[in-house]
């Protein structure tokens, strides 16, 4: 049995079963009213949160705020699984991501760890990106400093004077990412399209 013959056979599994399978990043198989499967896609925003374990609490507040604004928030301890490749699930997270938002504070900053890795990494698919997109979205929990790499490229959002005001502006700046993100595909299909026509 190949590999996406054992995958086939998992979902419709479930789907018998009357469970739903959501495949992160796609979307959602379920059963429709009639009986007959049904595939739901994602379409929501997906924003990656990035933070350090000392700002779980602050991270969890930002995630519920991004999620009540209808945008997909994805949190390593909402999303990665028990003996999951988390390294690899992280990326993967990050790379299918229309926004990254980096969660800085004092104790990030300072800190070596997977945060600065993530961050490392999200700025490496940020370099595969029209110039004109958004993806990096730093924000500060506190009033901590900004590494210099970051804070010559982007503008931050402080949360720490009006939390509502600051999840407003990251929202903003998801959707509109989004948006760019979804008119440059849609552009990019028409060209190798016409180029296929010909």
């Amino acid at each position: 049995m190949t590999p996406t013959e054992r995958i086939l056979k998992i979902v419709r599994g479930a789907l018998e079963r009357g469970q739903t399978v959501e495949i992160d990043g796609l979307g959602t198989f379920g059963t429709a009213a009639g009986g007959d499967y049904e595939f739901i896609p994602q379409t929501k925003p997906r924003v990656f949160i990035a933070y350090v374990e000392e700002d779980l609490t602050l991270a969890r507040r930002l995630r519920d705020g991004i999620a009540a604004a209808d945008c997909s928030p994805w949190m390593d301890k909402d999303r990665l699984l028990p003996g999951q490749d988390w390294p690899r699930a992280i990326r993967r997270a990050i790379e299918i991501s229309d926004a990254f938002v980096a969660c800085f504070s004092t104790q990030s900053i300072a800190k070596r760890g997977p945060f600065q890795s993530e961050l490392r990494w999200a700025l490496r698919c940020a370099r595969r990106m029209p110039l004109d997109e958004t993806f990096v979205i730093p924000v500060r929990f506190d009033r901590c400093c900004v590494p210099q790499q970051i804070r010559e490229r982007s503008q931050y959002v402080d949360l720490f004077p009006d939390w509502e005001h600051g999840i407003k502006k990251i929202v903003r700046a998801v959707r509109k990412s989004r948006q760019l993100s979804i008119t440059y595909n849609s552009v990019e299909l028409a060209s190798s399209t016409s180029r296929e026509v010909r």
